[in-house]
């Protein structure tokens, strides 16, 4: 089943690649139906999940034998909530794009083998399949920018490709050194308690840690590697947005757990006071440029560098409680910021500007998509029984009682400004662009139709539903934690 969540999306862009000069309906519906599907099953198996931990539904099978690299699958209680945010958001990017005209065919293949490349990530559990398939969501990225984006579309989708590959080339460095140490790709085996001790390194281990982290730092994207995003997302259509704020930046925070905290612990707790800087750093740089923009896209963008420092700074205060937080946020972060590049796509739909200052009083004519967009801001900011609250809650107290790090207390209080500039820049946004005097010139807009109250309503309760009773997650994130080899208190 976790094989056909996986391909299944790929299944359908083939379908569609060798429908001969097909209707644009025909293509959207086989693209609809080839997300759902995944999604449907990603939600028996996250109901089948046995809350106890451990990796579960498992494939494998040796692949090339050579250097014994294998077709091994699986999920556990961290990547199983990634999976299914991915299958929720690969169908929901289908609905959006509905009213897609340029070259749908192409469109919609590129989204769903960007779909599948993203869930390939999540559940691989060997080290070269990871990097396969991490590799693969280059392409239709690229391709998603570069035709269907907006403004200096060239330019940024290049600009994407040339950060993501540098960051890829660092991490198939890392991870060739890792197999050349340790004669595996197997990441069950590698994260084993003091697996690299066992053996002498040509290259220090914590060269190794520092080549796959910052492979992962980009993508999260953490500063100073954060500027590739502002542009991508400016640039990229609605749905090209959703998928690299919801998911593949999540590809980052995931890579940082999965691989340099679990199998790096000790580096991990060495170098954590400079990350955990780091982190404190990107939330209040990336809150503090956010209050300066005036485009919807890059203000949304530049709000993700922050957020994302919240996942950086659970990560490596390496306690349980803050890893789960960390990895709450991620799903909330997707959830939240996802349904904000929706509501963002709708108002241009519409207006045909993301400019703020030429926005104002869109209440009055568009009255459903100020209701939402307000909700998803106030869901950023963090506000009570929206999965932000519950994400952000749990991070901070994870990190303030966090045993490990030196000086954690003060990092985790400087860290908590950035909700202050949030509020800020949130309630900024929805006041200008919603709430002012209209405008005559928006006298004449029409509000969400029927299909895109469907994509945008079922995030919102999504969102509510992660916040109201966080336990639908947390208590699956907790058994992946408890398996993890955190280090101990000094």
């Amino acid at each position: 089943m976790l094989s056909a969540i996986i391909f299944l999306p790929v299944v359908g862009a083939l379908l569609i690649a060798l429908l001969s000069h097909p209707e644009a309906r025909t293509v959207k519906r086989v693209a609809a139906f080839f997300t759902f599907i995944p999604f449907v099953l990603s939600v028996i198996l996250f109901c089948s999940f046995d809350q106890s931990g451990g990796i579960q539904f498992k494939e494998q099978a040796l692949w090339i034998s050579q250097i014994d690299v294998q077709y091994f699958i699986g999920v556990d209680g961290i990547s199983m909530p990634l999976v299914i945010l991915s299958t929720f958001l690969g169908f929901l990017t289908v609905l959006i794009s509905w009213k897609i005209e340029l070259r749908p065919k192409e469109y919609f293949a590129w989204l769903l083998i960007l779909e599948s490349s993203i869930i390939g990530v999540f559940c691989s559990l060997d080290l070269l399949l990871f990097f396969l398939f991490w590799e693969i969501e280059v392409i239709p990225m690229y391709f998603l920018i570069s035709i269907w984006g907006g403004g200096r579309r060239a330019y940024s989708a290049m600009k994407y490709v040339l950060y993501t590959l540098l960051g890829s080339a660092l991490m198939l460095t890392g991870i060739l050194t890792l197999y050349a140490t340790t004669g595996t790709f197997d990441m069950t085996v590698l994260s084993q308690q003091d697996y690299i001790g066992q053996f002498t390194a040509v290259i220090p281990v914590a060269a190794m840690f520092f080549l796959l982290f910052i492979g992962f730092a980009i993508k999260l994207p953490m500063f100073p590697f954060h500027t590739w995003l502002p542009d991508a997302h400016t640039d990229a259509p609605t749905a090209g947005s959703v998928m690299l704020a919801g998911l593949l930046i999540k590809m980052g925070g995931y890579g940082m757990i999965r691989l340099c905290v679990s199998i790096f612990p000790d580096v991990a707790k060495d170098y954590a006071p400079l990350l955990v800087g780091l982190a404190v750093f990107s939330i209040i740089y990336g809150a503090a440029v956010t209050l300066r923009q005036t485009d919807l896209k890059r203000l949304i963008a530049y709000s993700s560098v922050s957020h994302m420092g919240y996942v950086l700074l659970g990560i490596f205060a390496l306690s349980s409680q803050s890893l789960t937080g960390a990895t709450l946020q991620m799903v909330s972060h997707g959830l939240v910021t996802g349904l904000l590049f929706a509501m963002v796509g709708l108002v241009y739909d519409r207006t045909h500007t993301r400019n703020i200052p030429e926005l104002g009083g869109l209440a009055k004519q568009m009255p459903v998509i100020a209701i939402v967009f307000s909700v998803a801001g106030m869901a950023s900011l963090g506000l009570p029984a929206t999965c932000g609250f519950a994400a952000e809650f749990l991070t901070f107290l994870g990190c303030f009682s966090s045993e490990i790090v030196p000086g954690i207390m003060i990092y985790t209080l400087i860290g908590v400004l950035g909700i202050v500039v949030t509020a800020g820049y949130i309630l900024w946004l929805l006041e200008r662009v919603f709430y002012t005097e209209p405008k005559d010139r928006w006298s004449s807009l029409g509000d969400a139709d029927g299909l895109e109250k469907v994509a945008i309503f079922t995030l919102v309760v999504a969102i509510f539903v992660v916040g109201i009773y966080p336990r639908i997650l947390t208590n699956m994130i907790d058994a992946g934690i408890a398996l993890m080899h955190l280090p101990m208190p000094t």
